[in-house]
């Protein structure tokens, strides 16, 4: 029979995780999950819904009140309980351990391997600037063609599923980068600590060229004389087929993009339990990494505009005459092929100021940017299925760490495989619009814990209080609420197919608990 002390004993033999990230490393893992390949593609996308300057930097600030507020929220929530598995925490601990898992099932099945796929893509579309044979057009193995299945007003599948070179290239860098973070959280951040100074470097040059240097006559002339065009509220925007509506729509269904762009700043709290200080650390890296990347975004897309015309001609040949809205590194092969060119703006803007060499060296720098996102997004997006694993809600041998290395490597080798499965199902838009809104949904109710928890446990030890509480989080509440419906009205074939997702994840928690009903869950730490 065994003693009361037996179960300690046991637990204190077992490895547990390394507490390795400083507040420089703490905030370079919310920069650099942050900054990806999207602040360099999305502005296209953008700018052909929004046919407006003023709306396209609209979109940019709404995103960053929203990135930016969800933070200082999170601030909160993360210096109260810094836990390995972050955002499932505080929903477990807020609302209920169904929400925690509804959360931590979409987090693997579509937010972050979604967005891991979705990054793991863009860099290899942006290899094709220097190897033109890797490219989505180019199938080694062409699986099947999914025809579209029309649902009512949703429209599903649509997709080509298969291994061409561009995914390929994916998969291989999602692989090396799990490997990486095997072998250690130090390692791991030390690749998030250089990555990230080389991005943001990269994203101010073309800041300070693109306003100072490199701005054109045409360009700001066609864009700043007639700035809020298309901007008044009661003016009409055309989104799909012969569906037109107003200026405050249009903006939050261009919240598809720029929310992407600036997601994954919540990825620090997965890996809480990592952090040193992290009553003090996890908010002032909250707060100093949001603030610097939507700072930058902003100031990319004015720079954008001084340097190409936000409207052009998909099929022009010239950069000036496809502007922003069709903008891509090599007009005249796109103008041949408009249909499947790709949304280069980044380059695009660096062609245009330093002709080939500008497009080569902005290549470069998306590469290294999309590199190291994924290397952040793979680090912390293991630490969730880690704690959900020793919750009981999860594969048991998920929720072991390895013995010499101190990491999650099942949990790691398991998040890689879906994710590669992913890179195979379709292309870097359509995963896009698959998981900003699963996101915004568990944004909208970790806030809506941060008002439970401030009723329910109003003696919690908290080092750091949400700025502006409670009107600040009130309004994030609200305007998030608006682009999900928004969403699910305009963008339906992942919004709605997305939303199943997570209520399919109710079912499978009662299974699951039920499988683990009289064990006593180990909770990380």
């Amino acid at each position: 029979m065994s003693t009361p002390a037996a179960a300690p004993a046991r637990a204190a033999q077992e490895p547990e995780l390394v507490k390795g990230l400083g507040l420089t490393s703490a905030t370079m893992l919310v920069m650099g999950s942050m900054i990806g390949s999207g602040i360099f593609i999305v502005s296209a996308d953008i700018a052909r819904l929004v046919d407006s300057p003023a709306l396209l930097i609209a979109a940019w600030l709404v995103t960053g009140f929203l990135t930016v507020v969800g933070a200082l929220s999170y601030g909160e929530l993360a210096a109260m309980m810094p836990k390995a598995g972050g955002q499932y925490v505080f929903l477990r601990e807020a609302l209920g351990p169904l929400w925690g898992f509804l959360y931590g099932w979409t987090l693997f099945l579509v937010i972050q391997t979604g967005t891991i796929a979705a990054v793991g893509v863009a860099f290899g579309k942006f290899v094709g600037v220097f190897f033109p044979s890797i490219a989505a057009e180019n199938w080694i193995w062409h699986i099947a063609k999914v025809p579209p299945l029309h649902l009512g007003p949703v429209v599903l599948g649509n997709l080509d599923v298969g291994l061409n070179t561009q995914n390929l290239v994916g998969i291989v860098s999602i692989v090396v980068l799990t490997v990486i973070n095997l072998f250690g959280i130090r390692i791991g951040a030390l690749v998030q600590n250089v990555f990230p100074f080389a991005k943001v470097a990269g994203l101010a040059g073309v800041v300070v060229l693109g306003i100072f240097v490199g701005r054109t006559a045409e360009a700001v002339a066609a864009n700043f004389s007639n700035f809020w065009r298309n901007a008044a509220l009661g003016s009409q925007h055309e989104v799909g087929a012969g569906v037109f509506v107003g200026a405050l729509t249009i903006v939050a269904v261009a919240q598809v993009g720029s929310l992407f762009s600036a997601d994954a700043w919540n990825n620090v709290t997965f890996a809480a339990a990592e952090v040193k200080n992290p009553r003090r650390n996890l908010p002032l890296a909250l707060a100093l990494g949001t603030g610097t990347v939507i700072l930058l975004y902003v100031l990319a897309n004015v720079a954008y505009l001084n340097v190409l015309p936000l409207h052009g001609d998909k099929h022009a040949t010239t950069l000036m005459g496809r502007g922003i809205q069709y903008a891509t590194d090599d007009p005249e092969l796109a103008a041949a092929q408009p249909e499947s060119a790709p949304d280069r703006v980044g380059t695009a803007v660096m062609r245009q100021m330093f002709g080939a060499t500008g497009a080569a060296l902005m290549a470069v720098a998306i590469l290294l940017s999309t590199f190291g996102c994924n290397n952040g997004l793979i680090l912390s997006g293991a630490r969730v299925y880690y704690a959900m694993a020793r919750d009981g809600l999860f594969f048991k041998s998920v929720g072991k760490l390895h013995p010499t290395y101190k990491t999650p490597a099942v949990s790691l080798a398991v998040q890689a495989a879906w994710t590669c499965a992913l890179c195979l199902s379709g292309t870097y838009n359509q995963l896009l619009d698959y998981i900003v809104f699963a996101v915004l949904v568990f944004y909208i109710l970790t806030i809506v814990a941060l008002f439970v928890l401030r009723r329910t446990r109003p003696d919690a030890e908290r080092p750091y209080k949400a700025i502006g509480y409670p009107v600040l989080p009130a309004i994030y509440i609200l305007m998030a609420l608006f682009i999900d419906v928004v969403l699910l009205r305009y963008k339906p074939q992942f919004t709605w197919p997305g939303l199943i997702i997570v209520l399919l994840g109710i079912p499978v928690y009662f299974l699951w608990s039920r499988g683990a009903a009289g064990k006593t869950p180990a909770r990380a730490a």
